[in-house]
């Protein structure tokens, strides 16, 4: 269970935002309760299970009520489950990032008052020291206008040693420095001097006071401890919280495909953060235009720039040179959605490899077992689909939300969404298709 919604104590919880001030809540699989400090809570076993259970169910029925006061309900509808069959690819499990075996991914969700809506979503290669067990790594970027942190040493050394976090521009700072902190502090890292974050970002300037920086170190850390290798929340949470997409509510999305055992059988697996414009497209059908919301359309009243950050995992062993190839291709995917990278749109990818470490000392060894460059193209074809179905899923389960000087974006509306594409007969393709895997 992943309970990462928070605000600053001294905020109006609303929306997502669970807060009791100086507790902690933790159940284990057990259903186990460690509250704050009171040790006769931690000695009466008898109740634990109990407490457990009514203060999850407590936090549950608050996340869904207060949903209403920000301005919708969550829709908790996914693009497959619904008939949008994007590829010809077979899904992950989970249809997640975190199919990609080690892979966590963790929210913090910050909506209090009239005017904060943002967040932090953290995504770690592994559950291990990060720092001294880097994983290789590459980003490539579609167009720079952003602020990704840490990017010219991965350009350089071909690898990433920290959690990589997303959250809203101008916290950025406040995200490096916490996960500089964080990474000083784990056991074994005593005498590091040198730590190179990666902190990605989108501008939720539209709903969020972003001038008011409310994202702190601790948000970040939170998010950070939140990770697991669960189901991703998706929509409108952590660093999608504040996010606008085509002109609709945008968040958090992620999606996976795993390869034939023909084609390699590795896995790939994307997250996104949405927030940019352009002309909506679903699976092919032209969705934007038949809402008629779209880019330079007379209703479409957000902004058009806003940018996306792709976060693209894979088990397969790649080189830091073909983790950029992999990278590049996302944009690919991207545009499948409607995308054309507006001028104000910060488009990234980073792409990394859990493979194997990235400071192996047998470097003969790591060199036999790297994929060559003409094993590539079925892992380029997977990050594409991958990231054209993460960024439906960010769409589809983001809730409708009000939020600085009044401004509302409105959810896409999902039924419609279905409908249109239902009407352009782009729908469970699967089911009359076929696909790469079928006998």
């Amino acid at each position: 269970m992943n309970l990462g919604h928070r605000v600053a104590p001294d905020k109006q919880i609303t929306a997502f935002s669970i807060t009791v001030w100086e507790f902690t809540l933790l159940c284990d699989d057990q259903g186990t309760l460690f509250a704050g400090d009171n040790q006769d809570m931690r000695r009466n076993k008898e109740y634990r299970p109990f407490f457990c259970s009514l203060l999850t169910a407590t936090v549950t029925l608050l996340i869904g009520l207060s949903a209403s006061f920000a301005g919708g309900q969550p829709q908790d509808r996914r693009a497959r489950e619904l008939g949008v069959d994007v590829g010809i690819l077979p899904v992950g499990p989970g249809n997640a990032i975190t199919d990609v075996e080690g892979v966590l991914v963790g929210h913090r969700t910050m909506v209090s008052g009239e005017t904060v809506r943002t967040g932090v979503t953290a995504i770690l290669p592994h559950a291990g020291n990060i720092f001294r067990q880097k994983v290789p790594a590459a980003i490539c970027a579609g167009n720079a206008f952003g602020k990704l942190a840490g990017s010219t040493q991965v350009e350089e050394l071909g690898n990433i040693e920290t959690p990589i976090v997303l959250t809203n521009t101008l916290s950025v700072p406040v995200g490096v420095q916490a996960v500089i902190r964080y990474t000083l502090d784990q056991p074994g890292n005593e005498q590091v001097r040198s730590v190179n974050a990666v902190v990605g970002e989108t501008n939720d300037g539209f709903l969020n006071d972003i001038r008011g920086m409310h994202v702190t170190g601790e948000d970040v850390v939170a998010a950070i401890r939140a990770a697991d290798a669960g189901p991703v929340e998706e929509g409108s949470v952590g660093a999608g919280t504040g996010t606008v997409c085509y002109g609709f509510k945008g968040g958090i999305g992620t999606s996976s495909r795993v390869l034939p055992a023909e084609l390699g059988g590795h896995t790939v697996g994307v997250l996104v953060q949405s927030n940019f414009g352009g002309v909506l497209t679903v699976n092919g059908a032209p969705v934007g235009r038949e809402l008629g919301r779209f880019s330079f359309s007379n209703v479409a009243r957000t902004p058009d720039d806003g940018s996306c950050m792709i976060v693209i995992a894979t088990d397969a062993p790649l080189s830091p040179r073909n983790l950029k190839r992999l990278a590049r291709r996302s944009m690919l995917g991207l545009a499948r959605t409607g995308s054309f990278m507006s001028n104000g749109s910060g488009d990234y990818a980073i792409a990394f490899s859990t493979g194997y470490r990235a400071e192996s000392t047998d470097e003969d060894a790591q060199a036999r077992k790297l994929l060559a460059n003409q094993e590539m193209s079925p892992l380029f074809l997977a990050v594409v689909e991958a990231t054209e179905e993460a960024v439906y899923n960010s769409l589809f389960a983001a809730i409708t939300m009000r939020g600085r000087d009044g401004h509302e974006v409105v959810a896409l509306p999902v039924d419609q969404t279905i409908e249109i594409v239902r009407r352009y007969q782009l729908l469970n393709l699967n089911e009359r298709l076929p696909s790469v895997g079928d006998r």
